[in-house]
């Protein structure tokens, strides 16, 4: 009890210290015995502490907070106390109100936006990560050295950049929307295939409604050629002498051409006669091995000892080089890096003489360069002519479809069809590098087939 009391006083004794709620005695004093507590122990300090009169001080301090926004004890008096002049509420009624024009009372805020104000006059606590910044100090110091340069008139690095760098262009105004009923405006066909875009681009791109612009490479074709190739004039059903006739050639040159390829084949498949074995080169080949190698060893020996003996002065003349030897070497390389180099400088010198053919020869490497950049060119516009290679087979062209002379008819009704036009439409894309050259697969049977005589066959035969 002795502690409580001395609490009790230190909080009365604090300076502005004003009690608004009053307390019994009764409340306070009691008549219980002390009850014996070891406080050496920092678990018993507060489980037997009494601190309530510490609380009701601190809650009646943040009371006061709330309410007056301070200390009662630190406010003055004017604004604690004030002088009630209104009138009464008889004269305030005989009183007319100028710009009133119902009677009534005046209206309240709402309970709802009374209950939804801040009541409490403690002002929020200061925010200091709000004062805070990044590199304060380091941009401090940046600060401080760019009012130095500039007081010496020295202009930045970056600020004459930004002096120098051309001033962007204006961009155009946004297209203001036309109104539905201006009969002015453009006309637009909703079943066409371009669509219109009125909106922002970059809102297009995000929403997924603007299309993907088109690589150019994918607008080029890929060849040159024709879809429908027209055949030559010869090869018409009522020809022209002259003209069949180059047909007839050029077909002609075509089978020479294959023949050729042929033979060029069998030339390197054909076996020599040279090479085909006769009597005396079996008998050789059955013999050899069988015949004694007792001169063979004779001879093999002598050459293994020349070979020691080359072996041993060779160790014997590989001795470390003397000083003497040494200097030697390295004043003749001197010597000779010095003639190299006063070799090349009267080559040089040479050459100041030669500026006539140095420039004309620079003229003729450049004549060379254009002429095979010209050949390269031809080269490339021939090439798209022709297909190229798609895959693992190569392109192989059809046959050349000709009439010879005696099977020419004379009218449509007597010409006899040759060729095939799905195949001509399928080597036409592949000519033209649509789709790469290809195969007909080939069957093979995984199971053998099994023949079976039947009852009815036997009895025919």
């Amino acid at each position: 009890m002795a502690t409580a009391r001395r609490l009790k006083r230190v909080v009365a004794s604090q300076p502005g210290f004003l009690n608004l709620k009053s307390t019994s005695d009764g409340e306070v004093s009691g008549s219980s015995r002390r009850k014996r507590v070891n406080k050496n122990k920092k678990k018993n300090w507060n489980k037997h502490s009494d601190i309530t009169d510490v609380d009701g001080f601190l809650e009646d301090v943040r009371h006061q907070e709330r309410t007056t926004g301070g200390l009662l004890s630190e406010k003055s008096d004017d604004s604690l106390f004030f002088l009630d002049v209104k009138p009464k509420k008889a004269e305030q009624e005989a009183e007319p109100v100028e710009g009133k024009k119902r009677k009534g009372k005046t209206q309240r805020p709402l309970r709802i936006d009374l209950i939804l104000q801040h009541d409490s006059l403690v002002p929020p606590p200061k925010d200091v990560l709000a004062y805070q910044q990044p590199n304060a100090k380091k941009l401090r110091r940046i600060a401080q050295k760019a009012e130095q340069l500039a007081a010496k008139g020295v202009v930045p690095r970056r600020q004459k950049q930004l002096l120098n760098r051309r001033p962007a262009e204006k961009t155009a105004k946004k297209a203001v929307t036309e109104a539905n009923n201006n009969p002015e405006r453009e006309y637009y066909d909703i079943w066409g295939q371009e669509s219109k875009d009125t909106a922002d681009p970059w809102y297009l791109q995000q929403t997924g409604k603007k299309l993907v612009k088109r690589p150019e490479k994918l607008n080029e074709k890929p060849s040159v050629l024709p879809a429908v190739e027209v055949i030559a004039p010869g090869g018409s059903y009522n020809p022209d002498f002259f003209s069949h006739q180059a047909l007839l050639k050029d077909a002609h040159e075509v089978e020479v051409k294959k023949q050729k390829e042929e033979d060029k084949i069998e030339r390197q498949l054909a076996v020599n006669k040279e090479h085909i074995a006769t009597e005396e080169t079996i008998f050789k080949e059955q013999v050899e091995g069988l015949v004694e190698e007792e001169d063979e060893g004779e001879e093999a020996a002598a050459p293994n000892e020349e070979e020691e003996g080359v072996a041993v002065g060779a160790i014997a003349q590989a001795e470390k080089k003397t000083e003497r030897q040494r200097k030697k070497e390295r004043a003749e390389k001197i010597k000779e890096q010095r003639r190299l180099a006063s070799k090349r400088q009267t080559d040089q010198r040479q050459q100041l003489f030669q500026l006539r053919s140095i420039k004309s020869s620079i003229k003729e490497q450049e004549q060379k360069t254009k002429a095979k950049q010209t050949q390269r060119k031809a080269k490339q516009e021939a090439q798209k002519a022709q297909p190229r290679r798609l895959g693992k087979l190569k392109f192989q062209a059809q046959d050349m479809e000709v009439k010879l002379s005696d099977e020419l008819a004379g009218s449509l009704r007597q010409l006899k069809p040759e060729g095939s036009v799905l195949k001509d439409r399928f080597k036409s894309l592949q000519k033209r590098n649509l789709i790469e050259p290809r195969e007909r697969a080939k069957f093979k049977r995984r199971l053998k087939l099994k023949y079976v005589e039947k009852r009815a066959f036997r009895e025919i035969t």
